[in-house]
């Protein structure tokens, strides 16, 4: 029935649906999964690197994580072109903006006029949705730190904590579960990476499968910091080995039931 409707991007199914604009969506969930977490002092995002290869430049190649200006930045979930696109227009949004009001770009105007562009796009016909949705990390003076996610339709919100991409919905469900309310940038950045070891198909996580982005402000000034490899690499270890010392605790509280059991038996 949908081959009847998804030849154009502007026709409605008879169920009010626009088939291009969730065949978009399918893409980006087959692509790496992206997360973000906001602490009460600070942002995390958190990307899966798919393109492991040892000849990549990794000083001047950044795969998922975008800086758009001195205040925002984001990170992509599916196809990498059409990703480049749009943090270009971002980009040049951002810069306008400070030209003409010697000031940066509110977060949420920002997010808010990449959305209206990608509106335009499932409305218009001969042409395409993106097919790539998009985190947002930023400070602004109005609201302080926020994340935002938008998707190919325009759609956008705040968010404390989300994913995108592969795998999303468990990721979404353990975030639930784990997310705390007024959390340090230390908790947000375990619980990134927890969520991520989890949730990646990989069966070991590594620090070339992933990349981690904080953003926080010191001396009245936003920093936008890619984490390199090394500290990477520490995150993970403090995981595992916080994830061994729970297993055994869990083991030997198993073990002290099972001998008040048999203690019972007895009598």
């Amino acid at each position: 029935m949908a081959r009847m409707y998804d030849g154009r991007t502007t026709i409605f199914s008879p169920e009010g649906r626009l088939y291009q604009v969730e065949y978009a969506m399918q893409a980006i969930e087959n692509a790496g999964m992206c997360l973000g977490v906001l602490a009460r002092d600070g942002i995390v995002l958190a990307a899966e690197k798919r393109n492991t290869n040892k000849l990549l430049d990794e000083v001047a190649f950044s795969e998922k994580i975008y800086r758009l200006n001195e205040t925002t930045a984001c990170s992509v979930a599916g196809i990498t072109s059409d990703a480049n696109v749009l943090t270009n227009y971002l980009r040049e949004a951002a810069q306008r903006y400070v030209l003409t009001y010697q000031e940066p770009m509110p977060v949420e105007q920002l997010v808010c006029s990449l959305c209206d562009l990608k509106q335009i796009y499932t409305q218009r016909g001969s042409r395409r949705p993106f097919g790539v949705s998009l985190l947002y990390m930023g400070w602004d003076k109005h609201y302080g730190f926020q994340l935002y996610q938008s998707d190919p339709s325009g759609n956008y919100g705040g968010w404390k904590a989300t994913c995108i991409g592969n795998n999303h919905s468990a990721a979404v469900s353990m975030l639930k579960q784990d997310y705390k309310e007024d959390c340090s940038l230390k908790e947000a950045l375990a619980l990134a990476v927890k969520v991520m070891s989890k949730s990646l198909d990989s069966t070991k996580m590594a620090p070339d499968k992933v990349e981690l982005s904080t953003l926080t402000r010191e001396n009245e000034k936003v920093k936008i910091r890619v984490l390199p490899s090394a500290e990477v690499q520490r995150l993970i270890k403090d995981y595992e080995e916080q994830e061994e010392k729970e297993k055994r605790e869990k083991e030997k509280e198993k073990e002290r039931k099972e001998r008040e059991k048999k203690a019972q038996a007895k009598k």
